[in-house]
Parts: C-alpha cells; sequence; structure tokens
C-alpha cells in the first residue's frame, strides 16, 4: 500500500473541521437601562465652544434681552441645533451674525451663524437639511468650528455695512417703476445682526440686484463656512462666491435704478440700552463629567 501524500491528508483535515457542528452566535446582552435618578439630574455636562460659543451666560442685574424679529421661533432653532437667537447674550465687543438660505425650489435649507466673543475667538456654525416632509430637519448637516484669528477684524467692520441701512426688504426699481418680484428660481436670503442693545434684519428675494445689496455680508459669512463638509457645499456650491450678484447690484446703480421698500418691509426691532459690563468667568473648555448615580440605600 502506497504512502499517503500530504494533499490527501490536508483533503480529508479540511472534510473534517466542516463536518464539525457550529456554535451558534451569542447575541451579546443588551445594555442595561440608565439610572432614571442620573437620567433626568440637573447637572448637564457644558458644551465646547465650538458647539455653543456663548455658553453659561446669565443675564446682569441690568441687562435686557434684545427684540428679534426674523421670522425664526425659538423652537425652529432648537430643532436645527441652535441655541435661539433669541436667548444669545452679547456684551461689549462681541457681535452674531447669520443668514438662512431658502432655496425657491427643493426643501434644501441651509443657515450660518457666526459668532464673535470679546476674549479675541470666533466661531462659525452651519447647518444643512431637509426642511420637509419628517417632523424633524431630515439629513441634517452640522458644522461647528473655531475660525483664524485674521478673521475676526473683517467680521466685525461687518456691523458697518450700508446694507444695514437698508429696508428690511426691498424691491427693485429698475427706472420704470418697482413692482414686487416673484421667486421662483434662485435662493432668498434672510439675515441677521445681532449686536449689544439692537438686532438688524433684512430678507433679500432671489433678485440678483437683492442679493447684490448685501453681497458683502453673505460672502464673509458663507465663506466662513464654505470647504468644511463636502455635503453642505452641495447645498450651497458657489459657497461665498457672490461676485455675479454684486455686479447686478452695481448695474443697477449705474442705469439709474435703486431699491425700494417692499410693501412687506416692517421697521426693524427697537433697541434696548446697553448695561455696563459685569464680570464673568471664561469659559470652560471641557464638558463637565457625567453625574454618578447616587449611592444604593442601606
Amino acid at each position: 500500500m502506497g504512502a499517503i501524500g500530504p494533499a490527501v491528508i490536508a483533503g480529508a483535515l479540511a472534510l473534517a473541521a466542516q463536518a464539525q457542528p457550529v456554535a451558534p452566535a451569542v447575541p451579546a446582552a443588551p445594555a442595561p437601562p440608565p439610572d432614571p435618578a442620573v437620567w433626568w439630574s440637573n447637572e448637564i455636562p457644558r458644551p465646547s465652544s465650538e458647539v455653543d460659543p456663548l455658553a453659561g451666560r446669565r443675564p446682569g442685574r441690568k441687562e435686557q434681552p434684545v427684540p428679534i424679529d426674523n421670522g425664526v421661533d425659538p423652537l425652529l432653532y432648537r430643532l436645527w441645533g441652535l441655541q435661539p437667537l433669541q436667548t444669545q447674550l452679547v456684551r461689549g465687543g462681541e457681535l452674531v451674525l447669520e443668514a438662512w438660505a431658502r432655496p425657491a425650489r427643493g426643501v434644501r435649507q441651509a443657515v450660518v451663524r457666526v459668532t464673535v466673543r470679546r476674549d479675541g475667538r470666533a466661531f462659525v456654525q452651519a447647518r444643512a437639511g431637509l426642511g420637509c416632509c419628517t417632523p424633524e430637519i431630515g439629513r441634517r448637516v452640522d458644522i461647528n468650528a473655531e475660525l483664524p484669528g485674521d478673521n475676526i477684524a473683517a467680521l466685525k467692520a461687518l456691523t458697518g455695512d450700508p446694507a444695514w441701512s437698508q429696508p428690511r426688504s426691498v424691491i427693485v426699481d429698475y427706472g420704470g417703476g418697482a413692482v414686487e418680484g416673484v421667486c421662483v428660481d434662485g435662493v432668498s436670503w434672510d439675515m441677521t445682526l445681532l449686536v449689544p442693545g439692537q438686532a438688524r434684519h433684512l430678507r433679500r428675494a432671489c433678485d440678483d440686484a437683492e442679493v447684490g445689496s448685501v453681497a458683502g455680508i453673505l460672502s464673509a459669512l458663507v465663506g466662513s463656512a464654505a470647504g468644511r463638509d463636502p455635503l453642505f457645499d452641495a447645498v450651497l456650491p458657489r459657497g461665498g462666491d457672490f461676485s455675479r450678484q454684486a455686479q447686478a447690484y452695481a448695474d443697477l446703480k449705474a442705469q439709474g435704478g435703486q431699491l425700494k421698500a417692499g410693501t412687506s418691509s416692517r421697521p426693524q426691532p427697537p433697541a434696548v440700552p446697553v448695561a455696563d459690563d459685569e464680570p464673568e468667568p471664561p469659559p470652560a473648555e471641557t464638558p463637565a463629567a457625567a453625574p454618578t448615580s447616587p449611592a444604593e440605600p442601606r
């Protein structure tokens, strides 16, 4: 009888291994339910400055909330993962600037907010998503980042942009009279500037000349978020480039046209007295530790 070759032995071992019963997979044990005392504890970890730049602020004794009238309800802000602008406390040397992009076609929307603090730091928060068809914001994309320090001077200069003295909503008069336009394509913009004691709101429809009147503001604001997430960039593919709209506004003025207050334009919200600054502790960058479970009863 001849010797059994290595190939035959290997084949026999493979068949024997296949014949071995396979142990059934044991499902992982479910995670234990959270402790109700911990779940409902009043101790909430403090978010980072990138997520909430003005977290933990409390109004001073003489500080009054600044009226916000931009058509965005506080609960809508929370759906987008942003602190309501109505609750933001800005103090000397600070500002919050935001813009909502509302396309005439489709349900994709975006919002960009920039916050400049008096400690010399600035942050951008941007969101994009589907504002339709589900109770939540569908496919929401979040951007939370700190901006380079060399951006701060340009952002602060936006508070003096002549656009803030324009009517809240406008119509374009090309020289032969102004007619209310209807957006059937393009993007409309709602912009809000919050500084100590006052807020300003502007709405610009999708007409290029209208948007061009605020091109400098939008370019700096949207440009702060552009290039950080391709999913966000797909909603605003031109990023901070508003050169076409700026040229349309320049052409309008060169031809003797102008922007006039629209029939729906309203006065800006009233200003409130600015209280003296009170010292405040520096913001903590490390979230607080989660509360521990209470001791077992003896």
